[in-house]
Formats: structure tokens, sequence, C-alpha cells
């Protein structure tokens, strides 16, 4: 996981090597470029079930896959642009999810 984070570093160093935005703007860039990749999941489901009727089957589940990659990372280069320690907050976060779906216990 370490190789993963050193890339997440990498790609938000060179997004913010090429913005003259600084700070909130720069992390509201990236907020917009989330929502265009999360369109882009949902226009690979759409073709890959060949709901467009103006474009049939235009996409298959690897395509949905890949653009579903493409929106983690995003996300993931959102928290690194954000500053701190993106890698403990999303680990912290990870727990915290993980322990809502926990079964609790059922009282006697």
């Amino acid at each position: 996981m370490d190789d993963t984070w050193k890339t997440l570093n990498s790609l938000a160093q060179h997004l913010d090597s090429h913005t003259a935005m600084v700070g909130e703007q720069r992390w509201l860039v990236q907020i917009v470029k989330l929502q265009e990749e999360v369109g882009e999941v949902a226009e690979a489901a759409i073709g890959a079930l060949g709901e467009n009727p103006r474009k049939g089957r235009s996409h298959d589940w690897d395509d949905v896959r890949k653009e579903a990659c493409d929106v983690a990372v995003t996300a993931l280069v959102l928290l690194v642009r954000m500053g701190g320690d993106p890698r403990w907050f999303f680990e912290e976060h990870l727990r915290m999810v993980a322990a809502r779906t926990q079964p609790r216990p059922v009282a006697p």
C-alpha cells in the first residue's frame, strides 16, 4: 500500500504544479473532477446495459470497473491535495465504516 500512496502523492503534486489555484480552490476543482468521473461510471453502466437507444451497448462491465477505479483514484487524490495525513484519515474512516456494518448484539 505504500506504493499506492506514493503514486497518489505524485499525482497530486503533478496536478498542483499545473494550476495557479491554491488551497480550497484546488480542492473544489478536484471535487468537480470527482463528479465528472462519477458521471463517466454512470455512462459506462448505461452503455453496458445498452440502455441508451442512440448508442446501444457502447461499453462493457470492464469499462465500468475502469471508470470506478478512476473515481477511487480521483477521490484519494482529493484527500492528498487537502493535506494532513490522507492515509491515516482514509484508513480511520474505513475502520469506522466497517464497524458500522458489524452485527449488533441482540438484547436478551
